[in-house]
């Protein structure tokens, strides 16, 4: 049972990154380091839907 999510970055607000999460075990939003090609960079990235 496992959602798609998108991965927003938080420098420029771009959606990046599409990964899945199972939303029975894991409550809290996702945050993952990951690079921006746009901001060319290791930025946060955070869950969107």
């Amino acid at each position: 049972m496992a959602d798609q999510i998108g991965l927003q970055c938080t420098q420029c607000k771009r959606r990046n990154y599409v990964t899945t999460v199972n939303k029975k075990k894991q409550q809290k939003k996702l945050e993952k380091m990951k690079y921006c090609k746009w901001c060319k960079a290791h930025t946060l990235h955070k869950e969107t839907k």
